[in-house]
């Protein structure tokens, strides 16, 4: 399939009750309002396409966008790839999700993340947390820099409640994923979620929530979940 046809099939799987639910949380025009589980065939027919993702990314069209991460052929994405991604998402679930999940299984997750957690562009630094949450989630703990996620740690519960607001959101979620991904370092993330408390996170005229670190990592240690790496960082 050619990016033209891929845009013609997303445009007919778009609702307007989904673009309307994506538009309060950030989205912008132009885009179709496609469920991400309506994505999925259309990832499992053309796979793994470097230059097609690239070409959809560049459309702006936030389905397009979302698509091309699920494409990306990761071990082919450069690092001005990405960077070229990071800069140009424009909301969360860009930013957060499509380029942070292309980014860590890329061979420059880290580099890049430890780059964009300087950032004063909120949307880059929210990519740079999100993308060591999810090196913690696939990466051996062996293979993780322990020490510097350790440091970042002792920075998120010593900033976190003056960050930006999404960094903060964000800034959460890598306690969370360090408690129940890295065992290491569970100990301490329980700690400095129990120092943070709740993170207040605006999430405008929506129903989620940022949910509370401290509380979470102890479900989900009763649950067994604690060490349990993934496979893959998209979903």
């Amino acid at each position: 399939m050619t990016a033209p046809e891929i845009m013609e099939q997303l445009e007919s799987l778009g609702s307007q009750t989904i673009k309307n639910i994506y538009l309060n949380h950030g989205a912008k025009e132009p885009f179709y309002g496609v469920k991400v589980g309506d994505l999925k065939p259309i990832q499992k027919k053309l796979k793994k396409n470097y230059s097609l993702a690239k070409e959809l990314y560049q459309t702006g069209n936030s389905d397009a966008m979302y698509l091309a991460g699920l494409i990306a052929d990761e071990k082919a994405m450069t690092k001005a790839d990405l960077q070229l991604w990071a800069e140009q998402a424009y909301w969360y679930m860009i930013s957060e999700f499509t380029v942070a999940w292309v980014a860590s299984e890329s061979n420059y997750g880290f580099e890049l993340a430890k780059e964009w957690i300087r950032s004063d562009d909120e949307k880059i630094a929210t990519a740079g947390w999100a993308t060591l949450s999810s090196l913690a989630a696939i990466k051996a703990d062996t293979d993780l820099d322990l020490d510097y996620y350790s440091t970042q740690l002792d920075h998120v519960a010593q900033t976190i409640h003056d960050s930006p607001n999404r960094v903060r959101h964000t800034m959460n979620g890598f306690v969370i994923a360090v408690g129940c991904y890295v065992m290491p370092l569970t100990g301490k993330a329980k700690a400095v979620a129990q120092t943070i408390g709740k993170v207040k996170v605006n999430m405008g005229d929506t129903a989620c929530k940022t949910p509370e670190a401290y509380s979470y990592l102890e479900k989900l240690e009763k649950t067994g979940r604690i060490g349990k790496k993934r496979k893959t960082a998209r979903c």
